[in-house]
């Protein structure tokens, strides 16, 4: 889940630097404004700005602004009225990040949209790919730094036609009881749930117990909210085009540990209106894949979480993934560590939802995550229609493809997909290569971009055979 818009670390309305030249439209502009607001040392002119332009009026993050120094506007990439994307710079670092700013059509221009992550320096030269050892003594190298910086602390898998050629394993599981994390430490894995989930709708759209153009409505009769109900259809739910927003916020934070079971979130936002029209734009909804999993339930006539322990974990043979409540004791469970709040590292039990969901929430292994995706390549859950249904991308998420619950990517010419997870204390980060058979795994009890990064690394250098 991706948790207060943590995107790989960095957190949305915590933005940027002034443009010396920006182009002359309405996200541009406003872009510009909002630049020069985050960096501004004080809180006046970012409660301002916010007060006009931002739907939510969020608090100025000065931690975030102290550690990176504000954003210098290096280029812009893409421009258009509603939609202007480009190239950052921390000030504080040589640490770059890529930028998409959306607004609303229609005068003030309301943030409608809006992606920052983290990336290399877009002026160096990509890295050059490496052969297979090649490959381990580099990301041995870079692991070691990172932990020695105590930014990873987790374990990383590397596979090779459903054989791990590499895997390692850094930090601590709790820092307080000085447990050393192990290969099998359970972590928590936010939106990589979306893939199980999207993975149990298409089993049972492949029994015909579920059309992708259906309607919500159709199976949950009584949802409260009758345009989501008879406008927003399962595809849509899948793709994150539904409409359906997100339930993290101030809401979800009062109600936090009384949201025990799925329904028990459409009784507090079953009411809430769409916000936009089913199909019209892609905005991540982790609300949407909560409503997925109880249309697995209706439709399967089985529990959510019993559904996908004996439809997808079993098959696949993952018997350390689950979304047991937090209350129960999970004895290899790591504990999540975040920075959020804290210039040291806390644990993150005051952010986490009582039970994980269909969204996103719950926990895993590399070596059950390895399962999993050789379980997806070799059709054991889905025949190779339903397959290829599933994972490959169906409209444009801001840089790559969304399938149902998988991301579709293309790196240096070479596809992947999968899923990452990212919230306080969490991030994880699953890809499956399938022309060359490689996957990566890589989870992390630290704030995103813990596993990201690594993960990215080794995508950038891996043998494309």
């Amino acid at each position: 889940m991706q948790r207060r818009i943590i995107l790989f670390g960095l957190v949305a309305g915590l933005l940027f630097a002034a443009a010396p030249q920006m182009p002359n439209t309405p996200a541009a502009q406003r872009f510009a404004a909002w630049l020069a607001a985050f960096n501004d040392p004080g809180d006046q002119a970012f409660r301002e700005f916010s007060a006009k332009y931002l739907p939510k009026h969020p608090e100025k993050d000065t931690r975030f602004r102290n550690q990176t120094g504000g954003f210098e506007f290096i280029k812009a990439e893409d421009s258009t009225e509603t939609r202007f994307s480009g190239i950052v710079k921390e000030k504080n670092s040589n640490q770059y990040a890529r930028f998409v700013f959306e607004v609303e059509p229609a005068e003030p221009h309301m943030l409608a949209g809006f992606e920052l992550r983290a990336i290399d320096d877009p002026n160096a030269p990509p890295p050059a790919r490496l052969n297979e050892k090649e490959l381990i003594s580099a990301l041995r190298a870079k692991l070691d730094q990172e932990s020695k910086a105590d930014q990873f602390s987790g374990t990383v898998l590397i596979a090779k036609n459903g054989t791990p050629v590499f895997t390692a394993v850094y930090g601590l599981s709790d820092r307080v009881k000085k447990i050393p994390n192990k290969l099998d430490t359970q972590f928590r894995i936010g939106s990589m749930n979306k893939m199980f989930t999207a993975t149990a709708i298409l089993q049972l759209v492949q029994a015909g117990k579920i059309q992708l153009t259906d309607p919500l409505g159709k199976y949950l009769t009584d949802y409260p909210n009758k345009n989501v109900a008879t406008k927003v259809t399962i595809h849509h739910l899948l793709t994150h085009t539904g409409g359906t927003g997100d339930f993290f916020g101030p809401q979800f934070d009062a109600h936090r540990l009384e949201l025990r079971k799925l329904e028990d979130y459409v009784k507090l936002y079953g009411t809430r209106d769409l916000a936009f029209e089913p199909g019209s734009k892609w905005e991540y909804s982790n609300y949407g894949f909560l409503l997925l999993g109880l249309v697995v339930q209706k439709a399967s006539g089985e529990d959510y979480y019993a559904y996908v322990r004996d439809h997808i974990f079993k098959p696949a043979g993952m018997k350390s993934t689950d979304s047991l409540p937090e209350s129960e004791n999970v004895a290899d469970r790591s504990v999540g560590y975040t920075k959020e709040d804290s210039e040291t590292w806390q644990p993150n039990t005051n952010t986490l939802p009582w039970r994980g969901t269909s969204a996103g929430g719950g926990y895993s292994t590399v070596e059950d995550l390895l399962r999993f995706a050789t379980a997806i390549t070799n059709h054991k859950l889905l025949n190779e229609h339903y397959t290829e249904l599933l994972t490959t991308g169906k409209v444009d998420a801001r840089g790559s493809k969304y399938a149902y619950g998988f991301s579709d990517n293309v790196t240096d010419g070479v596809r992947w997909f999968g899923h990452g997870g990212g919230a306080p204390g969490m991030n994880g980060d699953l890809r499956i290569f399938p022309q060359s058979g490689y996957v990566i795994a890589v989870l992390s009890n630290l704030d995103p971009p813990a596993a990201t990064r690594i993960s990215q690394f080794v995508t950038e250098r891996l043998p494309v055979k």
